[in-house]
């Protein structure tokens, strides 16, 4: 499969009064996390709520800031999550797609929302009952 790309919306969650951002993000679900620049992380004023240790392919180790609350739309879907600084690209990780409730279609290479779920974001919920009062 080749790589897939997807434009998005990001915006600091916490901060209505600031411009939302346009980016093409690599979607990679084998990624659990959003990742962005550091440039989208000073545009969006984002707050480093931490450092995380981010282990390479390659064995190498880093510490990168943990940034957020960060609010993620695609196909009028959104998640609120965090994400670590680092690289160049926007990256979309699984955590936000799940949030979202989209997957990649393998065939045709592209971010689709859940075919299950077209008109708005589905969600599972296991092993809880629904009381009524």
């Amino acid at each position: 499969m080749g790589l897939v790309q997807q434009k998005i919306r990001l915006a600091n969650a916490a901060r209505d009064d600031l411009e939302e951002i346009d980016a093409t993000a690599l979607v990679d679900t084998g990624a659990i996390d959003l990742c962005i620049p550091k440039l989208v992380a000073l545009q969006l004023k984002l707050k480093t709520m931490e450092q995380r240790m981010v282990t390479y392919a390659d064995g190498r180790k880093e510490l990168v800031d943990y940034v957020g609350p960060v609010r993620v739309e695609v196909f009028g879907r959104h998640a609120f999550t965090g994400a670590m600084v680092m690289g160049d690209q926007v990256l979309l990780g699984a955590i936000p797609m799940e949030s979202m409730d989209v997957l990649v279609d393998p065939r045709r290479q592209i971010l689709i929302p859940n075919p299950d779920h077209p008109n708005i974001p589905g969600a599972m919920a296991m092993g809880f009952r629904t009381s009524h009062l």
